[in-house]
């Protein structure tokens, strides 16, 4: 039974189709990779998926409940967190904050409680501030705990907006280039993160450039190209296939 599935998807901007016809599914506790060369329609199918952009037409649904046009913010309460290719992260606050901002729907921020300072209201903020210090040290943050978020260096940054999308302790997690900007040795580390986030058994939905973490930690991979479906399947099957390859290659191939 699938978790998530894309139904029919279109997007155009201007004229020029982003996302063409796209259906696929997402088995759950697994990780499913999106790729495709520069321009393919990865990002735009991801804010399609999360409420982002609204479909010319087309359905996505999670557990068999239509979502779409749902915003991101209200995609939390059923379970779906995502992070941003270009960081998103609230640099007026420290690390602590911004990971404890992912666990806003499971904090009492009722207004009388708060405005009178009642202890149930201390007690949520207490365990919050736990919760996320224990998350940060889960992703590999603990040196960060009594930082701010400003004079994290970028690699970091990047684990913390993971962190602070895994605070909603979402079924589904969206990772829109995770890797991008990293070293080899910080994108080995991504790479085992994103295999721990999938042993704990949450479903893991990776756009991602880097084809060696791609092919080393994915399940089963949907390849795009010009917002159409180029092909899907495992690993093995998509290192194989013809058309893949041309995609990737083609033009290299012909210039020789």
């Amino acid at each position: 039974m699938s978790m998530l599935r894309v139904e029919n998807l279109n997007m155009s901007f201007g004229g020029v189709h982003a996302v063409e016809n796209m259906s696929f599914s997402v088995i759950p506790g697994t990780i499913h990779s999106i790729i495709g060369p520069n321009g393919a329609g990865k990002t735009t199918l991801f804010n399609l998926i999360t409420g982002v952009y609204s479909p010319s037409s087309g359905r996505v649904f999670f557990n068999d409940r239509d979502i779409t046009n749902i915003p991101t913010f209200e995609l939390a309460k059923y379970g779906i967190s995502r992070t941003f290719q270009n960081l998103q992260i609230f640099f007026n606050m420290s690390a602590v904050e911004n990971v404890m901002v992912g666990n806003h729907l499971k904090t009492d921020s009722r207004f009388l409680p708060a405005l009178f300072g009642l202890s149930s209201i201390k007690r949520g903020e207490r365990e919050c501030r736990e919760r996320a210090e224990q998350i940060m040290c889960d992703v590999g943050l603990e040196k960060f705990i009594g930082s701010d978020a400003d004079s994290m260096p970028y690699g970091a940054l990047k684990w913390l907006e993971i962190a602070r999308a895994l605070a909603s302790e979402p079924a589904v997690l969206l990772l829109d280039e995770p890797a991008a900007g990293l070293n080899p040795s910080e994108t080995s580390e991504i790479d085992d993160l994103i295999k721990r986030v999938a042993e704990k058994g949450i479903t893991v939905i990776l756009v991602e450039h880097d084809m060696k973490l791609v092919m080393g930690v994915s399940d089963h991979i949907l390849v795009l190209d010009s917002g159409r479906k180029l092909a899907e399947g495992t690993a093995e099957e998509i290192r194989k296939n013809p058309d893949v390859i041309e995609a990737y290659l083609g033009h290299r191939r012909r210039a020789r």
